[in-house]
């Protein structure tokens, strides 16, 4: 059974944004602002699944942009965004998740901290939003622009998404809308509201911004510039010698072969020279520092483990993978047609999306102790992303 879903709206126009293309189609540091709206939710592992809803007219460009990423075939929106939301609920009813999160894809920075507020909000009261308080002097104004009064502040709240919902009490509240001829609910808490259910709220984020305007998008290109923070480089090599045996394994995958690989653990010349880039942009040794060789619990051992402590490492503080770069040298045997099995094993042992991981091999021209057939190199590079001291 699927415990979380999440539904990202991009049904939209978004004509106030500027531009050719609606807004979720702009870059935002080089990447479109709906590739980024999905990622938060893809790459995050308490979200199993996500349901994107677009505008039919869009379906070209969202399959070019989308095409690496896993996500449920997008459906398509209505003429409001209830219209569009319930769309998107319609098509997880097959996967009766437990809980929904309703997202826009205009909000291209909720934090992994956001969405994980979101689901344990969820599963406590089966409806709550994210809110920030309102910090400015707020007044109330009259058509000709003159003040008719000062508002309380103190229990006003600034409404963001993820939204989370239980999924049948969303759904429900939905048909029932429908029912009552009711399409015009501007938010999925609304909606609810109306429906008699109590919503509660959670801390939002000042970062999760909404993009509407131009200067949204100026702003929004000035948050991603920070965000990239403190960009670290770490390269690996590693190398071992053909033994004796029927395969070899790389990048966790085991590739059959007249001879075998001999060295540390099982030899895989791939994770190895990924765990030391990893390591050596964040300064934290080599993997015979943590891993020695003498030591012989190691001895056979999966590389796996040497990689996933590594990217957890990163985690621990506070920091992101950003690419995994790998180069395989060799004569023999043909890496090609397990570069994506590759790309994918490791993809799943860093914690990171496949579009993030390069597998890439060439021949030394028979040159060198690889061009004589008497072994495999490696070399990768890893550049992580690290918060500001």
């Amino acid at each position: 059974m699927v415990q979380v879903a999440a539904v990202v709206v991009a049904a939209g126009q978004g004509v106030r944004a500027g531009g050719d293309l609606p807004k979720q189609f702009r870059e935002i540091g080089g990447t479109p602002l709906l590739r980024r709206a999905l990622l938060q939710f893809v790459e995050n592992s308490q979200v199993d699944v996500v349901q994107l809803v677009i505008r039919a007219e869009d379906t070209a460009l969202v399959s070019e942009l989308i095409s690496d990423i896993d996500t449920l075939p997008p459906v398509f929106g209505g003429g409001t965004r209830q219209a569009s939301v319930r769309a998107g609920l319609q098509a997880l009813l097959s996967l009766t998740p437990r809980i929904v999160l309703v997202h826009d894809a205009a909000r291209p920075f909720a934090s992994p901290e956001l969405i994980a507020r979101a689901i344990s909000a969820a599963e406590k009261s089966g409806a709550a939003i994210p809110v920030l308080p309102v910090t400015d002097t707020v007044k109330r104004v009259d058509a000709a622009g003159a003040v008719e009064a000062t508002i309380d502040r103190q229990p006003l709240r600034l409404v963001q998404t993820p939204q989370a919902f239980s999924f049948q009490t969303l759904l429900d509240a939905h048909r029932r809308a429908v029912a009552a001829g009711r399409d015009d609910f501007t938010d999925d808490a609304a909606l609810a509201e109306w429906a008699g259910i109590k919503v509660n709220v959670f801390a939002g984020e000042p970062g999760n911004i909404k993009l509407t305007t131009p200067e949204d998008f100026a702003r929004a290109e000035a948050l991603q510039a920070a965000a990239i923070g403190d960009v670290r480089i770490g390269s690996g090599l590693d190398v071992h010698a053909f033994a004796p045996g029927d395969h070899v394994t790389l990048g966790g995958v085991r590739i059959p072969h007249t001879r075998a690989l001999t060295g540390h653990s099982d030899a895989d010349v791939v994770l190895h020279a990924l765990t030391d880039a990893i390591l050596g942009a964040l300064a934290e040794g080599d993997i015979g520092v943590h891993f020695p060789p003498s030591d012989a619990q190691w001895r056979g051992a999966s590389s796996d483990r040497f990689l996933a402590f590594a990217a957890e490492r990163v985690r621990a503080r506070r920091g992101r993978i950003a690419n995994l770069d790998v180069t395989v040298v060799c004569e023999t045997p043909r890496i090609g047609d397990h570069r994506d099995a590759m790309r994918a094993n490791i993809a799943r042992i860093s914690g990171v999306a496949i579009d993030r991981v390069g597998v890439k091999a060439t021949t030394s021209e028979k040159l060198g102790f690889t061009g004589r057939g008497e072994g495999i190199a490696a070399y990768a590079t890893a550049t992580i992303r690290m918060p500001w001291d």
